[in-house]
């Protein structure tokens, strides 16, 4: 932390990791779900519906009930940073409050693999453990007697491990080995149906495999605001202590001056004594060239867009706007990291606790059960869609007679609650069926 004097950088980081933390991942908010896919009938959509509600719940609720909201917050400080962040998505002994374990990793603790397919599916991670940490993380490890001996030796002696997982036919391969006295141990080794180490990049450029991050963007201001502030700071003390001249006249002598209340300065006649030196820098244009460096960085780190607004209260229009604007910004960024990190993320917790048994047995491929986004961000996605459809039931229905008979108000609001994120246990699929239940009713009664 050395040389830093300008903090508009660090400040923007964590707004930007916040805004995404609060429009992707909102903790103790319900930002994905599970709806019937295409492939199924009316009565089959109407029957999966509510349980597919429920097992969208019971994953959130393994989600909030972990250290996911503090992991994930790290990882995206990482991504705004760094470009690249890694998450391990491990699960936990059973009668554990929630399933699911996490932790961020440091981008120089791991190395990373791109695969055929564009995703980084490869990853190389070093830890450093101590005796009491390997037993505890590989409880089956079979460890030499001197490893053994230098760790009851030496309680806080770390030894070096490396965690492998590459994908193989379909599914992955672990294998952890300690690295002791160039003598390598296997501690663990197995497979994994999903990878627990989940990648994720802010962008990249062809060829590469490592993201770029905003902060690289706006790295040349960076560095320029924080030698602007430096100069000020200094200009600023010398505008407080003061240099000052003196004639060399034979009776001043500045090792015997002090500058304090009441002083006398003996000076020698037709000398000048002791005055202030007339300082050539302006305050006035340093703090001109600062605002705008400082400008240029909340608008490369989108903290001038992401932030929240302080003083008039929107209205619907606006809200509506300044949604469009946001997607807008963090669409192609959005668009990776549903791709690279939310998708790979959901369809792990479902893995694991379908394997557990807490939900159901359910596939989960996109034609019999999809998976669908409702964090602030797909819903400010969504908000052009919405508008335009109402836009246009309004004109139509304002026209009366005909014209207003073309409106399908079913289909309609069943379009906006799925479009809004409406739980589809509460969107009835099958109309029809619904007014015969309500006409028996009737007629029982």
């Amino acid at each position: 932390m050395q040389n830093l004097y300008d903090g508009t950088a660090m400040d923007a980081v964590d707004q930007l990791a916040a805004s995404l933390l609060g429009n992707l991942t909102p903790p103790w908010s319900q930002w994905f779900g599970f709806k019937p896919g295409p492939d199924l009938t009316e009565a089959e959509t109407e029957a999966l519906a509510p349980i597919l509600e429920k097992t969208a719940q019971t994953i959130q609720a393994h989600f909030d009930n972990s250290n996911f909201a503090v992991e994930m917050h790290q990882c995206f400080l990482d991504l705004a940073v760094g470009g690249t962040s890694t998450l391990y998505f491990e699960e936990t002994e059973p009668g554990s409050l929630s399933a699911f374990k996490f932790s961020a990793v440091p981008l120089s603790d791991i190395v990373l693999e791109e695969g055929n397919n564009g995703f980084i599916d490869g990853s190389f991670r070093e830890l450093s453990l101590t005796l009491s940490k390997l037993f505890a993380r590989y409880p089956f490890a079979k460890l030499p007697v001197n490893i053994l001996r230098d760790g009851d030796k030496n309680p806080d002696h770390t030894f070096d491990v490396l965690e492998m997982v590459v994908p193989n036919n379909g599914s992955y391969e672990f294998k952890a080995i300690l690295m002791h006295e160039n003598t390598p141990v296997v501690l663990s080794d197995g497979r994994f149906q999903s990878s627990p180490a989940i990648s994720f990049r802010w962008t990249k450029s062809p060829g590469e495999v490592y993201g770029r991050s905003p902060v690289m963007k706006a790295l040349p201001d960076i560095k320029t605001a924080n030698k602007v502030v430096e100069l000020v700071l200094k200009n600023a003390s010398i505008a407080v202590t003061g240099i000052w001249q003196a004639d060399d006249d034979g009776v001043l002598n500045p090792a015997n001056i002090e500058l304090v209340p009441g002083a006398i300065i003996p000076k020698a006649v037709g000398s000048q004594g002791l005055k202030p030196l007339e300082m050539p820098g302006r305050f006035d244009v340093s703090e001109l060239v600062l605002d705008d460096l400082r400008s240029r960085i909340r608008h490369a780190l989108l903290a001038d867009k992401l932030g929240a607004l302080s003083g008039h209260r929107m209205s619907a229009t606006e809200v509506v706007e300044r949604s469009a604007e946001m997607a807008l910004l963090l669409g192609a960024t959005y668009g990776r990291l549903q791709s690279e990190l939310l998708t790979p993320l959901v369809q792990r917790a479902f893995s694991i606790l379908k394997r557990r048994g807490e939900i159901p047995d359910i596939a989960l491929d996109g034609r019999t059960v999809c998976l669908e986004y409702r964090s602030p961000l797909a819903r400010a996605q969504a908000q052009k869609g919405i508008q335009n459809t109402l836009t246009w039931i309004e004109t139509v229905l304002s026209m009366g007679g005909e014209a207003a008979e073309t409106v399908d108000k079913h289909r309609a609001a069943k379009f906006v609650g799925e479009a809004l994120g409406v739980p589809s246990d509460l969107i009835k699929r099958n109309l029809d069926t619904a007014v015969q239940s309500i006409e028996g009713e009737g007629t029982h009664v």
